[in-house]
């Protein structure tokens, strides 16, 4: 209630599609910094909420509380979120962002598409590793299929579509990529996010140290998934490659908010 009271307050508690200070909008209607202070400003109340995050949990943690932390008036943290799921949105983006570089970085030294595909996956665990903790908190809201915190979103396109092109360098930086079908090499970057969606439920549920079960369960599905992707080149399985394009194409890219199904 007090979040909501000081919204009302401030004014500050903007629709989506706000504008930012230079005019700029940005999706769930947070403010697009304008300069280097306001960017600065922006990554401190990220930094402090994920931080009260980790030490209160999600729940307990309003935004009068992180603004207070931050050093920042309560209308100065609704300026750039304009509600607390938002900074979940934020710390997706940066994940994500993080995520991507390091995956990249990583996979430069191959070609091999069973190997680049395991890095990616990988680097995926390394980077969220210091959120484990309190990953499920998190889910708990995920889940809810009219959240904006699904990965499924509207609000989730922007890290979503960061993730896809990293899968779509995966693939297309690997040798498989040139012996596959084109219409296929269009689909699989969207089908191996879904891919490590799977991954990142098992991650939530894993409590075994350093998240071993994940790592292997990454370990042993990535060569079986190359394998069955290589043998989508042969003529033999092009009548199961079309059935199963169709059933990507007709059921699953559709629910995934602003996937253009082509």
């Amino acid at each position: 209630m007090d979040d909501l009271a000081a919204t009302n307050s401030t004014g500050d508690d903007r629709a989506d599609g706000q504008r930012g200070a230079d005019g700029g909008l940005m999706a769930g209607g947070r403010a697009q910094p304008k300069t280097d202070k306001s960017e600065a400003t922006r990554a401190l109340i990220l930094e402090t909420a994920m931080r009260l995050f980790q030490e209160r949990g999600y729940e307990k943690t309003t935004m009068r509380a992180i603004a207070s932390e931050a050093g920042v008036s309560v209308g100065n943290a609704y300026y750039y979120f304009s509600a607390k799921e938002f900074l979940i949105q934020g710390f997706y983006d940066r994940m994500t962002h993080d995520h991507a570089a390091d995956a990249r970085r990583r996979m430069a030294h191959t070609r091999d598409f069973s190997e680049r595909l395991e890095i990616a996956l990988t680097s995926w665990l390394d980077t969220a590793d210091p959120y484990h903790e309190f990953s499920a908190q998190f889910f708990r809201t995920a889940a809810d299929p009219t959240s904006s915190l699904s990965p499924f979103s509207n609000e989730s396109h922007p890290a979503r579509a960061t993730a896809v092109e990293l899968f779509r360098d995966v693939l297309v930086g690997s040798d498989l990529a040139p012996k596959l079908d084109a219409e296929l090499v269009e689909l699989l970057p969207d089908v191996l996010w879904l891919y490590l969606m799977v991954v990142v439920l098992y991650w939530v549920f894993d409590r075994t140290p350093d998240t071993e079960r994940t790592r292997e369960f990454v370990r042993r599905s990535t060569p079986m998934t190359s394998r069955v992707i290589n043998l989508s080149r042969y003529r033999v399985f092009r009548p199961i490659v079309r059935d199963a394009k169709g059933l990507i194409q007709d059921f699953i890219l559709p629910t995934i908010g602003k996937t253009v199904v082509k």
